[in-house]
């Protein structure tokens, strides 16, 4: 059934306001138009609304019901157009994007600083979240895009690997691995580290990689994030595993030391809605960003076979 908003709007006018007149005027109507539109409703509830005589206007019993409820409507479907006009009007100056934490404090403060003097009128929104966040935050459009550890396609989100980034082993500056180039699985063997949550998708990478190892690795401490597995570094209660970015995030004292012999790395890739383009703000963002990530580590086995097929000027 379809609902008069029109014919449900003159008729709360009237009632207010007490007269046709003044209710017309509020409307910005013509006293004819604003009685077709009461008339109208009229007909279609199948019962008057209104009673009109020569020096007032009063309400039948079934108008003395309807007012009450075509109020609350009225003012819910304002509400409603008022939030999502608001929301439009937002979204054209805000840019949301998600990005893991580490990432976000590693390339975010170079790339938003060059962007937002170009682009002045443009606030920024950084989702710093968790992996298994930032999927949910694209697909729900909280994020046009996010920055993400690449693993198995859903078929409503598009990834695209951009590049590797490396694990190092996290060590107190005065601690005797801070003096190496690099360090071995057997270097570590039995020491004390701190390992992030089960859940945690750079868990279950390194896990993967230990190989045979897996069972020698000593995890003393399991804590929720990276940043707490870095203070107790810097305490100098454990050694901890973590990608090279993250050294961005951790304590002046601490050094990040590569590894050798083993692959203990990430892909990181954009993640974003197939089928919904994003936009030219947006665009430039993400260019800005590939740009800094592929600066810092490298591209990607499969990226760099595309650039490396793509014809010289």
């Amino acid at each position: 059934m379809r609902v008069d908003y029109l014919g449900l709007e003159a008729f709360v006018a009237i009632a207010d306001y007490g007269s046709f007149q003044r209710a017309a005027e509020a409307l910005n109507l013509s006293q004819a138009a604003l009685s077709h539109r009461l008339r109208k409703i009229e007909d279609d509830l199948g019962s008057p609304l209104l009673i009109r005589s020569s020096r007032e206007v009063s309400l039948t019993a079934i108008g003395q019901g309807l007012l009450p409820e075509a109020r609350a409507l009225l003012k819910s479907l304002y509400d409603t157009y008022e939030s999502v006009r608001s929301g439009a009007q937002r979204q054209a100056r805000n840019l949301a994007f998600a990005c893991l934490p580490s990432i976000a404090n590693a390339v975010m403060p170079q790339v938003l600083q060059t962007l937002s003097r170009e682009r002045p009128d443009i606030a920024f929104e950084v989702l710093d979240i968790p992996v298994d966040r930032i999927s949910g935050a694209v697909r729900n459009g909280a994020a046009e895009f996010g920055i993400t550890i690449v693993s198995a396609e859903l078929s409503d989100l598009r990834l695209r690997p951009l590049v590797d980034e490396d694990y190092q082993l996290f060590v107190p500056g005065d601690h005797d691995f801070a003096r190496r180039s690099h360090v071995t699985l057997e270097d570590i063997a039995g020491l004390k580290l701190a390992r992030i949550r089960s859940q945690s998708k750079n868990r279950q990478l390194l896990e993967s990689a230990f190989g045979e190892m897996r069972d020698r690795i000593l995890w003393h401490f399991e804590v929720q994030n990276a940043t707490l597995a870095m203070r107790l570094v810097s305490a100098g209660i454990a050694l901890t595993i973590l990608p090279e970015s993250a050294i961005a995030m951790a304590p002046a004292s601490l050094v990040a030391v590569p590894f050798r012999g083993v692959r203990l790395q990430r892909t990181l890739g954009i993640v974003s809605r197939r089928g919904v383009p994003i936009s030219e703000n947006a665009a430039a963002l993400l260019d800005r960003i590939e740009g800094e990530l592929l600066k810092k580590f490298r591209a990607h086995v499969a990226l760099s076979s595309e650039r490396a097929s793509r014809p010289r000027d």
